[in-house]
C-alpha cells in the first residue's frame, strides 16, 4: 500500500499523500491496541476527529488501509464480550483474545468506523459482506455483554453502510427498479439528508444496491430485519433501564434498509413478522407513556417504518398482476408516470420463468431465515411451481393479497385509531404522511382499510398541531374534491353509518381520548362531505332524523358524566400531599386536562368586546369534568353542521323547525307533566318520585343543549370558526402567496378567502331562509319560556316549597337536574341572540326573555346567576350597547311596564322584588331610570306597610333592598345634581356681571351722547339708543332664555328626586322598630343614605334659588320682564324644606331601634345617629337628647363585666300573650356589650368634634360628661381610648368642664399635690377639696348613678396627663 501512495505522490497527488501520512500512525497504533488493549485510548478520539475532518476523496483511497485495523480491533471486541470464549475463523486469520478489550476502545473503533463509512462507500460486494457480518456479530450482543453506546454504535455503523449505497451509472442495471417513495420520504428532514448520491464519491466496482436487492442478499436483509427489530425490542422490555435512543436509531437504520432494498420482491417474504412486530409496538404504546417503549421519537419512526414497508410491498402498480385489473383503474396521487409502459412492465415481471440461473451465495453460508411468523399454508400458496429453486420468496397472487391485507387491516385497525390521538406531535405527523402513502399507493391492496384510514385523517384535521392538520387538511381536500372519483357515495354513506351507530358506545366508554377522536371523526366527515349529503343521509327522512338526533341525545346526556376511566375520577380531585407525576407523565401530557383547546371556537366575530369567560356556547354543567369539555365542543360542532347543513342546501327541502321540533318533543312533555301536576294539585315531594319525571328532567335539559348547538350552526360566527378548523391550508396558501409575490400575491390570498365565503357551507340566502330561522327560533323560546318550567323549585328554601310540610324530604339531585336546566336555558336566549343579531330584537325575542334574565341574576343558585350574567353581557354586545345598563335603560319601558303589571299580583309573581334589586343593584342603571320609578315605589311603598308585611313577610327583605339601592341612586343623582347647581350658579353669576358691567358702559356712553348733543334733535338720540338696545339686549335674550328653561328643567328633575327619596323615606321608617335584623338592618341604612341625600336635595334647592335670582336680576337688567311671572309661578317653595320634617319623623324610630335586643343593630343605629345629626345640625337635636338622651345614657351606665342585681320591685308582669325571649340581657357576651358602649362613645365623639353638630349636647353636656370621665377613670381598659376620644370632643364645647371632672378625681386620689406655680394662685385642696365620700365626686353628681365603674388611680393618672399634654396645653 505505501508503494501505491509513493507512486501516486510522484504524479503530484499530494492530498492523498498527505492522508496516508497521517493515517499510517494511527492505524499502527490500532494494530498495537490489539495486542495491548489497555493502552491509553486517546488516539482512538483523534483518529475519529482526523477522519471527520479529512477529505473524502483521500479516505477512499485508503479504505481498505484504514478499515483493516479497525475491523480487526471490532472482531475481537466482539469476541470477549461474547458468551462463547473461543476463536474465529476470519478473513484475516485467526485471533485470540488474551485480554478484554474495554469498553472506552470497543465504542471509540466504533466511533472511527461510522465517520470512515459516512464519507467512504464501500467498493465491492465482497467488502460489505465482510463489514456486514462483523457488524451483525456486534448486534447480536446482549444489554449485559455489550454497553449501550457500543450496541448503539453497531446500529450506527450500519445506517452509514446503507446510506452510502447509491444506485450505479449502468441504466439497464436493475437498481434502477427502485420505484420512487411518496413525498413524505424525501421531507423527512432524516431520510432528505441521505437520499442522494455524494458528488465526489467515484464509482463502485459492483452495484451494491443491486446485490441488496437480489434473491442471494435476502438471507441478510431477513437477517439484519430480525437483529434491528429484536434490538427495539429488548430496549422496550427492560422498562426504564431500556434506551430511548438505542431505540429510535434501530427503528430509523429500519426504515433506512427498507428504503435501500426497496423492492417488493425483496420484502414481501418478511412482510407477516416485520409487520407484526411494527404492531407490537404500535400496540404496546398506547399503554406506556415512559422509558424506552414510550419514546415518542422511536415510535414515529415505527410507524413511518411501517407505512413504507407496506407502501413497498402493497403497491398498487406494484401488484397489477395478482389484482386482476388494469393499470387505468388506478388512480393515486402520483400519476405522471408511463401507464403503458408501466403495464408492460407489470406483465413481464409476472411472466412464468422456465429457467433461472443458480447463484452461489457471497457470504459462503446463509445467514438464516428470520423468525417471523409467517404462515405455511401462505408460502405455499405463493410459491409458484416454476420458481422452486427462488428462495424466501412469495409470489403476490390475488389470493394472498387478500389474505394479507385482511391481516394488515385487522393490525391497523388496532393501532391506528390510538395513534390519532397520542401526546406526541412526531408520532401523528408521521401518521399522517403515512396514511397519505398508504391512501395514495395502497387503495386496491388495502381497500378494507380505507375507510379506517380516512376515519383517522378525520381525526387529525382537528389536530392541536397546526402542521398535523394542515396535512390531513390537504389529503381530505383531495379525496372530496369535486369531480374526483376518490370516494363514492357508498362509502360516505358507510362512514356515516360506521361512525353514527358507534358513537354512544365510545363516548359512554371508559376511554375519553377514544370517544374525542371518534366524535371528530364523524365532524371531519360531515364537513368535507358537504351540506347534501349531510342532508340526504343523515336528515332526508323522519326516521333517520330521529335516528340521528337519539344517538346525540344519549350521547350528550347526563349518563356522560359517568362516562371514562376510574383515572379521571381520582385526577379531578386535588392529589395528596405525598403524590407527584412522574416527569414522563407531564410530558406526555396523558393526564392533563384537555379541555382548555378549543375544537370550535365560540362566538369571537360578534362579542369581541366580551371577556372570554362570557363566550358562548360553552359546555353544560354535566360536561364540567375533564375532558368532557372537549368531547362536547366536537360533538356540539356536528350540531351545529347539522343544522347549518339545512340552511346551506339549496334545494330546502327540509324545514329548520321540523328537525327542531323532534328534540323539542322531550320538553313539550316535560311541561305537559308539569301542567298534569298543577292541575291535579300534586306536590312537589309526591310528583317527582314518578318513573319519569326525573328522567325527563334530564332529558329536557339534553334536548335544550342540542336545540342551542343545533340553532347556533347557521349563525356566521359558527362557519367562521369550521372554516379556521377546516381551512388552514387554504389560508396558509394564501399568507404565503400573499409574502412571496407582494401586490399580486396579496390579490391572490383575497381570492381564497372569497372561495371560503363562496364554499358549499354557506347560508343559501333565499326569499324566506330568514324568516325559517325566526320561526325555528320563536318556537323554541316559546317553550323555554314557559312559566311552568321557571316554576320548578332550585333549592329546598324556595318559595314554591314554603307551603309543603315534607319539601325537606326532596332529593338534592331534583334540584341539582332543575339548575341545570335553567342554566342550559338562558345560555340557549344567549346563543339565540348571537345567531339572529338585530333580528332577535325586531324580532321581540329580546322584550321577552330580558326580564327574565335580570330576574335570575338574583337567583340563590350561582350557576344561574353567572349564566345570566353572561347572557347580558353576549346580547349587550351582539346589539352593540356598550354595557349591560345600557341595554337595560334602552328597554326600560318594556322592563318597567312588566315590573308594575307584576307588582298588582304579587301573590303570583313573588319574584318582583329580585328583578327590581337586580336592575338597580347589579346593573346600576338606578339612576339612569329614576323618573321611571316612581309608579313602582308607591307600590313598594304599599306593600312594607304593616297590612302588606303581614300578609307577604317573606316579600319584605326584598322589596327593602329595592328601596335601598334606589336610595342610593337618589345619592348619587342629588350628589351630581348639587355640584351642577352650584357650577351653573356661578356661571351665570359671571354672566350677570359682565351684563351689569355693559349696561353700566353704555349708560355713561349715552350719559355723554345725550351731554354733547344738547339742543339738538331728539330723533337722533331715538335713534342712537334703539342701536344700543338692539346690540346689547336683542342679541343676548334667546340665551338667557335657553338658561332659565335649563334650570326649570333642573328644578323639576330635582323634584323629582326629592319625591322618590321622600317615599323611600316614608317606607323604611316604621321597619326601624322591626324586630328582624336584616330587616332592620336594611332600614338603617336607607335612613343614613336617604338623610343625606335630603342634605344634597335642598343644597341644590339653595343654589338654583340664586342661580333664579341672578338670572331676575339679568332680566331687570335688560327690562325684559315677559318671563318674571312664570318663573314665580313655578315656584313651590314649600316642597324644598324636607330634611328637618322627615328628621321629625325618624328620630322616634330611632330611638326604639335603640331598644333592639340585638346588639348589632344597636351599633349600627349609633352610627346612622352620629350621621344624621352631623347633616343636619346640632341645634335640631339639642331638645331631642334632652327629652331622649336617657336611652342612649343607659347604655353607659353599667358594666359589662358585673350583672347588675335585679331589683325584686322592678319586676314587670308579663302578659299571657307576651313571650320571655326578650327578658334578660345575661345571655349577651361582654365583649358584645363593650362593643355597643364603644360605638356610643364614638358617637358623642364624633359628634361634639363637628362644630355644626356639637349644639346637640348643649342641654346634656354635664350629663354626657360625667358618665364619660366616670368610664375613663375606670378598670374597664377596653373602653378607655373611646372615652378619652369622647372627651376631647367635649373638651372642644367647654374644656374647663372636662377639666374639673377629670381633676376632682385625680388630685383627691394623689398623694403629693402639686403647688400652684405662684403665691396669689389658689391652691389645688381649696380649689377642689376632697369628696367625703365617693358619691360626692364631680362626675356623680352630674352623671348619675353607674354601676361597676369604680374609679382607679393609675386609670385616672393616665388620663388626666393625657389629656393635659393633648387637650389642655
Amino acid at each position: 500500500m505505501e508503494e501505491e501512495i509513493e507512486g501516486l505522490s510522484l504524479e503530484g497527488d499530494e492530498t492523498l499523500r498527505t492522508v496516508f501520512n497521517h493515517l499510517k500512525p494511527y492505524c499502527l497504533d490500532l494494530l498495537a491496541l490489539v495486542q495491548n488493549p489497555k493502552k491509553n485510548t486517546l488516539s482512538l478520539l483523534e483518529f475519529a476527529d482526523y477522519l471527520r475532518s479529512a477529505p473524502a476523496s483521500g479516505l477512499q483511497a485508503c479504505l481498505d488501509f484504514t478499515l483493516f485495523p479497525l475491523l480487526l480491533l471490532l472482531d475481537a471486541a466482539v469476541l470477549c464480550r461474547s458468551q462463547q470464549k473461543v476463536g474465529t475463523q476470519g478473513k484475516f486469520g485467526t485471533v485470540h483474545t488474551p485480554y478484554t478489550i474495554s469498553d472506552s476502545v470497543a465504542e471509540g473503533v466504533l466511533l472511527c468506523l461510522e465517520e470512515l463509512l459516512k464519507k467512504c462507500p464501500l467498493r465491492s460486494v465482497n467488502q460489505m459482506v465482510l463489514v456486514l457480518k462483523k457488524l451483525a456479530s456486534g448486534a447480536l450482543l446482549s444489554p449485559s455483554e455489550a454497553s449501550e453506546e457500543f450496541r448503539e454504535g453497531i446500529i450506527r455503523c450500519f445506517r452509514e453502510l446503507l446510506l452510502n449505497l447509491h444506485p450505479c451509472s449502468v441504466s439497464s442495471c436493475i437498481c434502477k427498479q427502485l420505484p420512487s417513495l411518496p413525498t413524505f420520504v424525501s421531507s423527512d428532514p432524516f431520510q432528505a439528508q441521505r437520499i442522494g448520491p455524494f458528488k465526489h464519491h467515484s464509482e463502485s466496482e459492483e452495484c451494491l444496491l443491486a446485490f441488496l436487492q437480489s434473491q442471494d442478499a435476502s438471507p441478510a436483509v431477513g437477517h439484519w430485519l430480525s437483529l434491528l427489530l429484536q434490538s427495539a425490542e429488548t430496549e422496550a422490555g427492560r422498562g426504564h433501564h431500556g434506551s430511548s435512543k438505542l431505540r429510535k436509531e434501530a427503528f430509523s437504520t429500519l426504515r433506512v434498509l427498507i428504503a435501500k432494498v426497496g423492492t417488493a420482491d425483496a420484502l414481501t417474504f418478511f412482510l407477516p413478522g416485520v409487520v407484526s412486530q411494527f404492531a407490537k409496538v404500535l400496540h404496546v404504546s398506547k399503554n406506556m407513556i415512559s422509558g424506552a417503549a414510550g419514546s415518542a421519537e422511536s415510535l414515529a419512526h415505527a410507524v413511518r417504518g411501517l407505512t413504507e414497508f407496506l407502501i413497498i410491498v402493497l403497491d398498487n402498480e406494484t401488484n397489477i398482476y395478482g389484482l386482476g385489473i388494469s393499470i387505468n383503474d388506478i388512480t393515486g396521487f402520483h400519476s405522471d408516470k408511463s401507464k403503458s409502459s408501466q403495464s408492460v412492465l407489470e406483465a413481464l415481471r409476472h411472466l412464468p420463468v422456465s429457467f433461472q440461473v443458480p447463484h452461489e451465495s457471497l457470504t459462503g453460508h446463509s445467514i438464516g431465515q428470520p423468525t417471523f411468523t409467517a404462515k405455511a399454508d401462505l408460502q405455499e400458496k405463493s410459491i409458484d411451481s416454476h420458481c422452486t429453486t427462488r428462495s424466501l420468496y412469495v409470489k403476490r397472487t390475488k389470493d394472498w393479497i387478500e389474505e394479507t391485507s385482511a391481516h394488515v387491516d385487522k393490525l391497523l385497525c388496532a393501532t391506528f385509531p390510538h395513534l390519532c390521538v397520542h401526546p406526541s406531535k412526531k408520532v401523528r405527523h408521521g401518521l399522517v404522511d403515512g396514511i397519505q402513502g398508504l391512501l395514495s399507493k395502497c387503495s386496491y391492496t388495502l381497500k378494507k382499510s380505507k375507510l379506517m384510514l380516512l376515519e383517522c385523517l378525520c381525526v387529525l384535521v382537528c389536530d392541536d398541531s397546526e402542521a398535523v392538520a394542515i396535512a390531513a387538511q390537504e389529503i381530505l381536500q383531495s379525496l372530496f374534491m369535486v369531480g374526483e372519483k376518490r370516494l363514492t357515495e357508498f362509502e360516505v354513506s358507510e362512514i356515516f353509518t360506521r361512525l353514527i351507530e358507534k358513537l354512544p358506545r365510545v363516548v359512554l366508554g371508559s376511554e375519553e381520548a377514544l370517544a374525542v377522536s371518534h366524535a371528530q371523526r364523524l365532524l371531519a366527515v360531515m364537513y368535507y362531505a358537504g351540506p347534501q349529503l349531510v342532508v340526504d343521509h343523515l336528515l332526508c327522512s323522519p326516521i333517520t332524523a330521529s335516528r340521528f338526533f337519539d344517538v346525540l341525545m344519549l350521547s350528550m346526556s347526563h349518563n356522560s358524566v359517568f362516562s371514562g376511566s376510574v383515572d379521571k375520577l381520582i385526577l379531578a380531585k386535588p392529589h395528596s400531599v405525598g403524590y407527584l407525576q412522574s416527569v414522563a407523565e407531564l410530558k406526555s401530557g396523558t393526564f392533563l386536562s384537555s379541555g382548555d383547546h378549543t375544537i370550535i371556537d365560540a362566538a369571537p366575530a360578534v362579542v369581541s368586546s366580551v371577556p372570554g369567560y362570557y363566550e358562548l356556547p360553552r359546555s353544560p354543567p354535566w360536561f364540567a369534568h375533564g375532558g368532557g369539555q372537549k368531547l362536547y365542543q366536537v360533538l356540539g360542532g356536528v350540531l351545529r353542521l347539522a343544522g347549518l347543513s339545512i340552511m346551506a342546501d339549496q334545494r330546502s327541502e327540509i324545514s329548520l323547525s321540523t328537525l327542531a321540533d323532534i328534540p323539542l318533543d322531550y320538553f313539550r312533555k316535560l311541561i305537559q307533566e308539569l301542567r298534569m301536576k298543577q292541575y291535579s294539585k300534586e306536590s312537589w315531594h309526591s310528583w317527582y318520585p314518578k318513573s319519569r319525571s326525573g328522567q325527563l328532567l334530564r332529558q329536557a335539559s339534553t334536548a335544550a343543549c342540542i336545540l342551542n348547538e343545533f340553532i347556533y350552526g347557521i349563525s356566521n360566527q359558527s362557519i367562521d370558526s369550521f372554516s379556521k378548523v377546516f381551512q388552514k391550508t387554504m389560508t396558509k396558501v394564501g399568507e404565503i402567496q400573499g409574502k412571496d409575490i407582494g401586490d399580486a400575491g396579496a390579490q391572490h390570498g383575497r381570492i381564497v378567502n372569497t372561495t371560503l365565503r363562496d364554499s358549499a357551507w354557506k347560508v343559501y340566502q333565499g326569499n324566506d331562509a330568514k324568516s325559517r330561522v325566526i320561526d325555528c327560533v320563536g318556537s323554541v323560546l316559546h317553550e323555554y319560556l314557559s312559566p311552568e318550567v321557571w316554576d320548578l323549585p332550585i333549592d329546598q328554601n324556595s318559595f314554591l316549597l314554603a307551603q309543603e310540610t315534607d319539601a325537606v324530604n326532596l332529593p338534592l339531585h331534583f334540584f341539582r337536574d332543575t339548575m341545570m336546566l335553567h342554566q342550559v336555558i338562558i345560555d340557549g336566549i344567549g346563543i339565540f341572540g348571537v345567531t339572529l343579531g338585530k333580528d332577535f330584537i325586531t324580532s321581540g325575542f329580546l322584550h321577552a326573555s330580558l326580564y327574565l334574565l335580570l330576574e335570575n341574576l338574583m337567583c340563590s343558585s350561582y350557576q344561574i346567576r353567572w349564566a345570566s350574567d353572561a347572557v347580558l353581557h353576549v346580547l349587550s354586545a351582539s346589539s352593540r350597547h356598550p354595557s349591560v345598563g345600557h341595554l337595560v335603560i334602552s328597554n326600560a319601558d318594556y322592563i318597567i311596564d312588566s315590573l308594575c303589571r307584576q307588582l298588582r299580583h304579587l301573590d303570583i309573581n313573588p319574584h318582583v322584588p329580585d328583578v327590581l334589586a337586580a336592575m338597580l343593584s347589579y346593573i346600576g342603571v338606578a339612576h339612569e331610570i329614576l323618573p321611571l320609578l316612581e309608579e313602582p315605589m308607591r307600590t313598594v311603598s304599599a306593600e312594607l306597610e304593616v297590612l302588606g308585611r303581614y300578609q307577604r313577610p317573606y316579600l319584605t327583605i326584598p322589596f327593602l333592598k329595592a328601596v335601598s339601592e334606589i336610595a342610593k341612586a337618589s345619592r348619587h343623582e342629588a350628589c351630581a345634581m348639587a355640584n351642577a347647581a352650584e357650577s351653573y350658579f356661578i356661571r351665570v353669576k359671571s354672566k350677570v356681571l359682565d351684563l351689569e358691567k355693559m349696561v353700566v358702559g353704555k349708560n355713561h356712553k349715552q350719559s355723554d351722547v345725550s351731554h354733547d348733543s344738547d339742543g339738538g334733535d331728539m330723533g337722533s338720540l331715538k335713534t342712537e339708543k334703539e342701536i344700543i338696545n338692539t346690540n346689547g339686549v336683542d342679541l343676548q335674550i334667546e340665551q338667557w332664555e335657553e338658561m332659565l328653561f335649563k334650570l326649570n328643567d333642573a328644578r323639576r328633575y330635582r323634584r323629582t328626586v326629592g319625591s322618590v327619596l321622600g317615599s323611600c323615606l316614608t317606607t323604611a321608617t316604621p321597619i326601624l322598630a322591626s324586630m328582624q335584623e336584616t330587616a332592620c338592618l336594611v332600614a338603617l341604612e336607607i335612613v343614613e343614605v336617604g338623610i343625606a341625600t335630603l342634605a344634597k336635595v335642598e343644597e341644590a334647592y339653595k343654589h338654583e334659588k340664586e342661580t333664579k335670582d341672578a338670572i331676575e336680576r339679568a332680566f331687570r337688567l335688560i327690562s325684559f320682564n315677559d318671563l318674571e311671572d312664570p318663573l314665580d309661578a313655578t315656584d313651590e317653595g314649600t316642597d324644598e324644606n324636607r330634611l328637618l320634617p322627615a328628621m321629625n319623623k325618624i328620630w322616634p324610630y330611632l330611638v326604639h331601634c335603640l331598644k333592639n335586643k340585638n346588639l348589632v343593630v344597636v351599633r349600627r343605629c349609633l352610627t346612622v345617629v352620629s350621621r344624621v345629626v352631623q347633616v343636619c345640625g346640632g341645634g335640631f337635636f339639642t331638645r331631642r337628647f334632652q327629652t331622649d338622651g336617657s336611652h342612649f345614657w343607659k347604655l353607659l351606665t353599667a358594666s359589662p363585666f358585673q350583672r347588675k342585681p335585679i331589683s325584686k320591685e322592678k319586676k314587670h308582669i308579663l302578659l299571657p300573650y307576651r313571650g320571655t325571649s326578650t327578658s334578660s340581657s345575661d345571655s349577651v357576651a361582654e365583649i358584645s356589650s363593650l362593643k355597643v358602649q364603644a360605638s356610643v362613645l364614638e358617637m358623642i365623639a364624633d359628634i361634639s368634634k363637628n362644630k355644626i353638630s356639637a349644639p346637640a349636647f348643649e342641654a346634656v353636656l354635664k350629663k354626657v360628661s360625667g358618665l364619660i370621665v366616670g368610664i375613663a377613670c375606670s378598670s374597664v381598659t377596653g373602653l378607655r381610648d373611646p372615652s378619652i376620644n369622647a372627651l376631647s370632643g367635649l373638651a372642644s364645647i367647654d374644656p374647663d368642664l372636662i377639666w374639673l371632672l377629670v381633676a376632682d378625681i385625680y388630685f383627691s386620689l394623689v398623694k403629693d399635690k402639686p403647688f400652684p406655680p405662684h403665691e396669689d394662685l389658689t391652691e389645688i385642696p381649696q380649689l377642689l377639696p376632697p369628696p367625703p365620700s365617693p358619691k360626692d365626686y364631680l362626675y356623680r353628681q352630674y352623671g348619675g348613678e353607674t354601676f361597676g365603674f369604680d374609679v382607679n388611680l393609675s386609670a385616672a393618672e393616665m388620663v388626666f396627663r393625657k389629656l393635659q399634654s393633648e387637650v389642655f396645653t
